[in-house]
């Protein structure tokens, strides 16, 4: 034993005793000074280096010497410069974009692919001019849109704004803006999300092997960052488009030191309904702010926010408003050459109110949450990396309140209970390469999360909140007898959880690694939904004394390749999904304004499975890629004893969101400065749903039969279009302040008449049971002018 004390305490001197050198600074793009995330910083002749963070900072060390840096950057010239290390160097880099007019530049040796090398997989990457080429409905750019056209990612419905990642709920995926939690991410319904393409930065994807520094959701990250705005010179971006336009400002306050950026969307659709004698309304509105001061190079400070609402209405007897507000006040402070930190206080809410006149009541429910985070990154060697860091949420849950909105309403005002919850989390997160072939990331979130008091709180026999009813064969909603009342202080429930995390990448030879990941995630606030998508209406719900936090363990592995110096390149990944306490309803659960909602909740299990492809051409004019992705999603919820049958008879059914076979193509063909042409390509096997088994006769009507035990067990249609676009950049662009161009483009080229549902009625005329298809878009021609000054 002490001669491998010793052993360990030589190795760990030597390690340390060699004269070695930081190089640190940041990353930015040369004609408006936003910082760049995800740089490739690469030394070709010790093969390692490493990549920008969230705020294009980068810091490597390395033994005293002379190197060639490489930075690179996709869509930017690379910058290859030799450096004397002698003692600690902080460098800034201003990238510039890359234009036919510069001179190529060629880089000697290998580069290090990141996506090949990195241990972080499952993960995809969208850029802003990537979004905004992709054609999608009624000519408007749309980050979620496009996110549906990679591997493992899938629409919640034609329109909607939701989507499902590896079989997994709507409500499993953290949308982050700017750090802040987005609630919802759809206007109109889900018709545009509340992403302003032009006003984002960057855009990633995590799928699986997520970082221990996110938590609270299952399936998916989807981390969205805004621009920071110009701190050279005043810019101006917009566009004007059939049903909606938007204007992007930004500019120095101060140059080079402190920028503002204002953007805002407006749909004006609405205006012209009286024209067609129609007093309909459907609008929405959003605005993006932000201002960014860098105070010296060792710290920034900024300040984000975010305002959306929506308003639909029916003349004036249905109204419906509903919106998000977020807001972040960061500080970036760098404590040395290798530690950077971000201190982040963050508020976000969720609105939604409604209006029935011709009921006589209105209503508004919603959830506000305030965040206080603080994150480290610690560069200890290149080889060795460590992100550490606390994170505290406080949020109140209002499931509504009800209230008569003119005399003679019969309503009577209730005001359902309100929640509140805290959710405390710490992390520690390590990135470390073994040796030029092994890497690996590895690390653990602590989460603890506590339902704190409220002014009452059902009690019923034996903690069963859902009883079974023997002689019926089916579940009911328990009774209570009686409630508890706590003061806002007390603690109603407390949960515990440690989630590991590991990553690991293996390097076959320089373009091929094997990629394996294991994650463990707890997620403790439910959206109380019996529909395949969010929708406005539905409700966030904290867990407690009788809903369970849901916990998920994901593996994956995974085999990346590329081609002909990264021409091409190739990702395939298999992974298994299994969470424990997802929640199911009840036959004939009743979600709207029910106080008493755990009485229509039983607590499951699930699981998802599926294989991915994904095949890109990254260079050239012609550039675009294939994914297809092959999985299975299924629930169970078993009986809670051996006198209980369970939902479905306790059998595995089908959830909401699998999808057998889902395959998209996207391309895009540049074919000379004036002309670029875009198209995509979706099929998806159709939503599971229910048809009918039978049907009975009342008064001379047929009422179709729905079997309570066999959920799921049918499916629409399979769900395919075509979209295609054109962009035109008139030449006399050249030269010109005002720069302009026109996207012409065809949404469901074809016009297939995908199904949204499918109803079973009596038909009035014939009296005959019919099936109806509802379907919401045929072909869906656009323009859209789209300028920058």
């Amino acid at each position: 034993m002490k001669k491998l004390l010793s052993l360990l305490l030589f190795l760990t001197f030597s390690l340390f005793s060699q004269e070695k050198n930081t190089i640190s600074g940041t990353i930015y793009d040369d004609s408006n000074n936003e910082t760049l995330i995800g740089v490739s910083i690469y030394f070709p002749e010790i093969n390692t280096g490493t990549t920008t963070n969230e705020y294009g900072f980068y810091s490597v060390t390395l033994p005293e010497g002379t190197y060639k840096i490489q930075i690179s950057y996709l869509g930017y010239s690379t910058i290859i410069e030799t450096i004397n290390l002698k003692e600690k160097l902080s460098k800034n880099f201003k990238l510039k974009e890359e234009t036919e007019s510069l001179d190529e530049i060629i880089i000697e040796g290998n580069i290090e692919n990141l996506n090949v090398r990195t241990p972080q997989m499952s993960v995809n990457k969208l850029t802003s001019a990537t979004i905004k080429q992709i054609p999608v409905v009624l000519g408007e750019a749309d980050i979620i849109k496009s996110l549906i056209l990679l591997p493992g990612v899938t629409s919640a419905g034609e329109g909607a704004s939701g989507f499902n990642v590896r079989g997994g709920a709507a409500d499993q995926n953290l949308i982050l803006l700017d750090e802040a939690t987005v609630f919802n991410s759809s206007h109109l319904f889900g018709f545009f999300s509340v992403f302003n393409p032009d006003v984002i930065k960057d855009v990633k994807l995590y799928k699986g092997g997520i970082p221990a520094k996110y938590g609270g959701r299952l399936s998916s990250v989807l981390d969205i960052y805004q621009k920071e705005g110009n701190s050279k010179k005043f810019k101006a971006t917009g566009g004007i488009g059939l049903v909606s336009s938007r204007l992007l400002i930004e500019g120095p306050i101060k140059k080079e030191k402190i920028s503002f950026l204002v953007g805002g969307r407006s749909s004006y659709a609405h205006i012209f309904l009286p024209l067609f004698d129609n007093d309909n309304t459907a609008y929405f509105y959003d605005l993006n702010t932000k201002i960014n001061y860098r105070i010296n190079d060792r710290n920034s400070i900024f300040f984000s926010g975010y305002f959306g609402k929506d308003v639909f209405g029916i003349s004036d007897s249905f109204v419906n408003k509903y919106g998000n507000t977020v807001a972040n006040l960061r500080w970036n402070h760098l404590f040395s050459d290798k530690l950077f930190s971000n201190l982040s206080l963050i508020y976000s809410d969720y609105f939604y109110g409604l209006i029935l006149d011709f009921v006589g009541f209105e209503w508004d429910s919603g959830i506000t949450n305030y965040n206080l985070k603080y994150d480290f990154k610690h560069y200890i060697t290149s080889d060795f990396k460590l992100s550490y860091g606390i994170n505290n949420i406080h949020s109140k849950f209002n499931p509504g309140k009800i209230k008569p909105n003119r005399e003679d309403s019969g309503i009577i005002a209730e005001k359902l209970i309100d929640k509140y919850a805290n959710e405390f989390a710490a992390y520690l997160d390590a990135e470390h390469k073994i040796s030029n072939k092994l890497r690996l990331q590895y690390g653990i979130r602590f989460s603890n999360f506590t339902r704190l008091g409220q002014s009452e709180l059902n009690v019923y026999t034996n903690d069963e909140a859902v009883i079974y009813n023997s002689e019926f064969k089916k579940y009911e909603s328990a009774e209570a007898i009686g409630t508890e009342s706590f003061k806002r202080s007390d603690v109603i429930s407390s949960f515990n959880n440690f989630e590991p995390r590991v990553s690991m990448s293996y390097i076959l030879d320089q373009n091929t690694s094997i990629k394996a990941s294991y994650n463990r995630m707890a997620q403790y606030l439910h959206l109380l939904s019996n529909t395949s998508s969010p929708t406005p209406l539905d409700v966030w719900s904290p867990s407690g004394k009788y809903i369970k936090p849901q916990l998920l363990d994901q593996y994956a592995i995974g085999y990346f390749k590329t081609l002909k110096e990264g021409d091409y390149s190739i990702e395939t990944e298999a992974f298994y999904k299994d969470i424990q306490n997802r929640i199911d309803y009840i036959n004939g659960a009743n979600l709207v304004a029910n106080n008493e909602i755990e009485t229509v909740i039983l607590n499951g299990k699930a699981r998802a499975y599926g294989l991915e492809v994904l095949l890109k051409k990254n260079e050239g004019r012609f550039k675009g890629w294939l994914a297809y992705t092959l999985s299975k999603s299924e629930q169970l919820t078993a009986g809670r004893t051996v006198n209980e049958p369970g939902i479905n008879s306790g059998e595995w059914y089908n959830t909401p969101y699998d999808k057998t076979h889902d395959f998209s193509i996207n391309a895009s063909y540049e074919l000379n400065e004036k002309w670029k042409f875009n198209t995509n390509f979706v099929f998806q096997t159709g939503q599971p749903t229910n048809y009918p088994v039978g049907q009975y006769e009342i008064q001379g009507l047929n009422v179709p039969i729905y079997d309570d035990n066999r959920r799921n067990a049918d499916r629409l249609p399979a769900y395919h279009r075509l979209d295609i676009s054109a962009t035109l950049t008139p030449e006399k662009n050249k030269n010109r302040k005002w720069q302009g161009e026109w996207v012409f483009g065809i949404y469901n080229l074809y016009g297939r008449q995908n199904a949204a549902s499918i109803s079973f009625s009596q038909n009035r005329e014939t009296y005959r049971n019919e099936a109806v298809q509802t379907s919401i878009f045929g072909m869906v021609p656009s323009v859209t002018y789209n300028f920058k000054f």
